[in-house]
């Protein structure tokens, strides 16, 4: 088999590859897996994985399956396959016809274990929980054999079964397999292969009673599925010689290949599925979708691309040892992706009021104003203008600070596809002194967004007009976190939350045009940001906007500032 992409980087995993290519292991086939657990959504560290496989398999010519190691049945349910399958599909990639479930298997792992008995390397152990532990010993101290390690064959045989049959509770017996308890490598320790969970699996129902556990069951499926290269993340370095005593023990021919790369990690993000689960429990956020989750869902109701994640796994590459990534790479790779495909349109976040006094009472035109400005192929759409309008309160300065261009008492700006106003009063309110009301006066000659007599103006800025603006919900996302590594330090993750990780403004006004977006669509807000409809809560003529990411890293500015 030959490469099919010859343009795909390399490193150490196609490295390895391509050397058993080379030496015909496999028979120069290519088979991966992404093997999720389903007990949780997929988050943005998932995605390294998925595209690593798929992209590894796809390089090769090679397959890739969707396999769910569902040997839990603690957590596990339909709606977390369903939500893995869609981040899947979502990201780009097809398994097709190859949709797997380790509890496809059970049956032929019981009789891996039953096998294993047989041969004497498993045995059934009488001891609890606390009791394993303390026998196992530590780092440092070897462990010492259980009492019951030396049953015969015949007994843990009849235990085993007995142990299927349900005729035992829980945590009194599990089955182990029998290595070596003063092994330096904790994990050959005996560990266990099956425990009894009296739970009904969201597949099998109460078929069984006894469950296998990750390591047995893991190794074996990818053997069962023919696949060439495990490949998974750093953690599971220490779990490569259990991995391959199973395979090998159980007289595995051509065993499959386990090779480690270092899992993604994300400044200002957690990624442990145990915290991400503690934040949806606690309501900090409002679901696995929520657009503050590092989640594929969360990410993709905020506006993330699919083309964006995919690009940034790639930039990223694959490394042997763990690092922490800027979370400033994948935001600005969002923002490439959208600055070519978001349509511009124009929207008032917070509202003050312009009074155009010499515009007439009953006139409304209509500005031909392009989606993007340099790709008139997205074409434009028709912006009415009339004599109130409304304008972002920041882009109006009784007293303006130096370098303040925008509109203040007595200048002139442009407004964007539309005429120059100038400033001549200002209304304030009686009781806080702010500024409720802007008068201007327009030039009818500089339609165009030019003056005639050429003269200049310092600045253009967004308008939408207040007898045709829409009433909109905007959500202004930022970083779930306030410092980049939330679990660094003596303090609580926790005590690391962001309280201004979400500002919504409920009385956005946006131009016409967008009463009606479908929800997921994305656009960017003039001089504002990128936003995505929200897929839920939007609704025809009441839109809800989340902000995907600001036009430029706020974050660095306010460091640069420091």
């Amino acid at each position: 088999m030959e490469q099919t992409d010859r343009s795909a980087p390399s490193d150490f995993i196609r490295d390895i590859i391509d050397e058993d290519l080379r030496i015909h292991r496999y028979q120069r086939r290519i088979a991966t897996r992404f093997p999720p657990e389903p007990n949780g959504y997929l988050h943005i560290g998932h995605a390294k994985s998925v595209c690593l496989n798929f992209g590894i398999a796809a390089q090769y010519g090679g397959i890739c399956n969707l396999r769910f190691d569902d040997t839990d049945p603690s957590g596990e349910n339909m709606e977390y396959v369903d939500s893995i399958m869609r981040d899947v599909k979502w990201l780009g990639f097809d398994w097709e016809d190859r949709l797997y479930y380790a509890s496809d298997y059970y049956d032929r792992l019981y009789e891996y274990a039953l096998a294993l008995i047989k041969m004497g390397k498993a045995y059934v152990c009488d001891l609890n929980a606390d009791e394993i532990r303390e026998y196992r010993g530590t780092l440092t101290t070897p462990g010492k054999d259980s009492p019951y390690r030396n049953r015969s064959v015949e007994e843990n045989l009849k235990l085993f079964e007995r142990m299927r049959a349900g005729e035992f509770a829980e945590e009194t017996h599990v089955l182990r397999a029998k290595i070596d308890m003063a092994s330096p490598n904790m994990t050959l320790r005996d560990p266990i292969m099956y425990r009894i969970k009296k739970e009904t699996h969201y597949r099998t129902g109460d078929k069984w009673c006894i469950y296998p556990m990750y390591d047995f069951a893991h190794c074996l499926s990818d053997s069962i599925e023919g696949i060439t290269h495990s490949i998974c993340t750093l953690e599971f370095e220490n779990n490569r010689p259990l991995y391959d005593w199973f395979l090998n023990e159980s007289k595995i021919e051509n065993p499959p290949r386990q090779i480690e790369f270092a899992r993604l990690n994300l400044t200002f993000t957690v990624l442990s599925k145990r915290k991400l689960i503690d934040l949806v429990e606690k309501g900090i956020v409002s679901g696995w979708d929520d657009p503050q989750m590092p989640t594929l869902a969360g990410m993709r109701r905020r506006g993330f691309t699919p083309e964006a994640i995919r690009r940034f796994c790639e930039r990223i590459g694959v490394a042997k040892n763990d690092s922490i990534i800027d979370v400033d790479l994948l935001e600005n790779l969002v923002r490439e992706d959208l600055n070519e495909k978001a349509p511009r349109v124009m929207a008032v976040l917070h509202p003050l009021r312009v009074v155009i006094d010499n515009y007439p009472e009953d006139l409304v035109e209509e500005f031909d104003c392009p989606y993007h400005p340099q790709k008139p192929e997205m074409g434009s759409r028709k912006v009415p203008f009339s004599k109130v309008l409304y304008i972002e309160q920041d882009d109006f300065a009784v007293n303006p600070p130096k370098k303040f261009l925008r509109l203040a008492p007595d200048r002139e700006v442009r407004l964007r596809y539309g005429y120059f106003i100038r400033c001549t009063d200002v209304v304030k309110d009686a009781n806080t002194g702010q500024v409720i009301e802007v008068h201007c006066t327009y030039d009818p000659e500089t339609r165009s967004g030019f003056a005639p007599d050429g003269r200049k103006v310092g600045a253009t800025i967004h308008w939408v007009s207040a007898a045709h603006a829409v009433v909109a919900e905007a959500r202004l996302y930022d970083r779930l976190f306030r410092v980049a590594n939330p679990l660094e330090g003596d303090l609580d993750y926790l005590d690391h939350l962001n309280p201004q990780s979400l500002e919504v403004i409920h009385l956005a006004q946006v131009e016409p045009s967008l009463a009606v977006a479908v929800p997921g669509r994305l656009f960017q807000f003039e001089r504002i940001g990128y936003f995505c409809v929200d897929a839920f809560d939007s609704k025809a003529g009441s839109p809800v906007f989340n902000r995907t990411v600001t036009l430029r890293d706020s974050w660095a500015k306010l460091a640069d500032k420091k």
